[in-house]
């Protein structure tokens, strides 16, 4: 009989309770152990893992889902680009890493950074998130860089940027924000109070920008504008977005030459075109030409000339019409070594004003052609009011020449419904015409009497005796066998009221 070795019930049961305990900690550790290895990264090991050139160390292509721990110190770049690391946590590095001045994470398909990802590694001052998966950029989130100089973000998914996203970067001069999905320029990074005062370059280029702030842009020193480039961007057409590149194009600033062919707009019409914003003086909108620089002014004014470079902190000087030197005067006057005041204007203040700027590696020549009207803005204020008052004046005029000739009533002996007789010879419009003496009133009342007309101001109705009256001599020899009675019609002549519409008929 074969002897086995049996387990009493209890035991058995103990034995099992153990054995599941003990699977269940297994279980419940691996998951802890495979977090720990994903936050915290696989030990750095040069020989194998990454490349180690004194103070590079090279991990590209690694196929590295987090990046190693125990990094050394004294690292200056640290090459992470086309890996497969998909979130930089808060304390990636384990130490502060005060050397490292690279820090390159292309190419990772990269969706999360934490709110203190930078916080060790506060003396970077180039910083490459390109070609990644980045959809939104939180608050504060570069602060910890105040050294920061390089910020690459083209490439990526971005759709929203928080105004103080970039605060802190004091140092920046360069951000490439190409490539995403803005719909806006960031353009309180250029002025006011949340301006980068060392940015020199800002890259917005093919993005998902409709309109532009056209008057903020039209205010920024060339030398911002020199660095600003928004082309491949769905802009709406406009003389005034023409008017703005028109300019650029005329400074020769270095987004218009360098992408000329790439600043396009989109017509407003259906179907909707795309066209060069350029050409939107010959087709479509009719802009009209923008043609040089020019500044007009009156007489008595003060004008202040600025000398716009395309790059800052360069030595200006400016040389006035006639190619006479600057000096100081009541007429020039320089202000903050590089805008020119001219005033009060003269006539002879008109011409072309040129500005000299050179630097160590760069030289510049601006033209600015002045205006000075004959005139001051007083006197050409009152001569707009008196051309005003005189357009008035005529205005009133005229409605009273209608209201004359068509609402006035017919004051004339045959109008119909008027009294027949005229007691008054002062009452008639044309009294002055032709007037009848007080005697001859009553002569020819004598003679018309009972109840014929009283035509005392028409023509030709002189007494017989009378051969001359204003100069004129009496056409008429037998008026008194032409008007013998009150009922005897006219037999020679028709003569009509100097108020009648009817012409004369001799």
């Amino acid at each position: 009989m074969v002897g086995s070795i049996g387990f009493s019930r209890p035991a058995a049961v103990a034995v099992l309770k153990r054995r599941s305990c003990f699977i269940l900690h297994l279980t419940l550790l691996l998951p802890a152990v495979r977090a720990s290895g994903q936050l915290t990264g696989s030990p750095l090991v040069c020989q194998k893992t990454c490349l180690c050139a004194s103070t590079i160390i090279s991990c590209s292509k690694k196929n590295l889902t987090n990046v190693p721990n125990a990094l050394p110190s004294y690292a200056a770049v640290l090459d992470l680009s086309f890996n497969s690391i998909t979130k930089l946590q808060a304390e990636w590095t384990g130490i502060r890493l005060d050397r490292l001045q690279s820090l390159l994470l292309s190419n990772n398909n990269l969706t999360f950074l934490s709110s203190e990802a930078f916080v060790n590694v506060r003396k970077l001052r180039y910083l490459d998130l390109s070609f990644n998966s980045l959809r939104l950029l939180d608050e504060y989130i570069f602060e910890p860089l105040e050294n920061l100089e390089v910020l690459l973000l083209y490439k990526n998914h971005i759709s929203q940027i928080d105004r103080s996203a970039f605060s802190g970067l004091i140092e920046l001069q360069r951000l490439y924000l190409s490539h995403n999905q803005i719909s806006r320029i960031p353009v309180e990074l250029l002025k006011g109070r949340g301006r980068l005062k060392s940015l020199r370059l800002l890259d917005v280029s093919s993005n998902r920008i409709k309109a532009l702030p056209l008057d903020e842009l039209q205010a920024l020193p060339a030398w911002i504008k020199n660095g600003l480039y928004f082309h491949n961007n769905p802009l709406t057409c406009s003389c005034e977005l023409y008017e703005l590149m028109a300019h650029w194009e005329l400074r020769e600033l270095s987004p218009s030459t360098d992408f000329s062919s790439n600043h396009t707009c989109v017509t407003s019409g259906q179907p909707k075109e795309k066209m060069a914003i350029l050409d939107l003086t010959r087709q479509y909108l009719n802009c009209s030409e923008v043609k040089g620089f020019k500044k007009e002014g009156y007489l008595e004014q003060s004008l202040v000339l600025d000398c716009d470079t395309r790059q800052k902190n360069m030595v200006k000087r400016w040389v006035l019409p006639g190619n006479l030197t600057l000096s100081q005067n009541e007429t020039t006057l320089i202000r903050n070594q590089s805008s020119l005041r001219i005033g009060p204007l003269k006539v002879e203040d008109s011409g072309i004003y040129t500005c000299y700027a050179t630097s160590d590696s760069f030289n510049e020549t601006l033209y600015v052609t002045v205006v000075v009207f004959n005139t001051t803005m007083s006197k050409g204020l009152e001569n707009l009011k008196t051309a005003y008052t005189t357009l008035v004046a005529c205005l009133i005029s005229l409605v009273m020449i209608l209201i004359y000739l068509f609402f006035t009533p017919c004051r004339c002996a045959c109008c119909p419904g008027q009294n027949m007789e005229k007691n008054d010879a002062k009452d008639s419009l044309h009294s002055s015409t032709v007037t009848l003496s007080h005697a001859h009133e009553e002569t020819w009342q004598e003679r018309v009497g009972g109840g014929g007309f009283l035509y005392r101001h028409a023509a030709f109705l002189e007494p017989k005796e009378q051969l001359e009256q204003n100069g004129r001599l009496n056409p008429i020899s037998e008026e008194d066998e032409e008007w013998q009675g009150a009922n005897r019609g006219r037999t020679r002549s028709d003569v009509s009221s100097v108020c009648s519409n009817s012409p004369m008929v001799i």
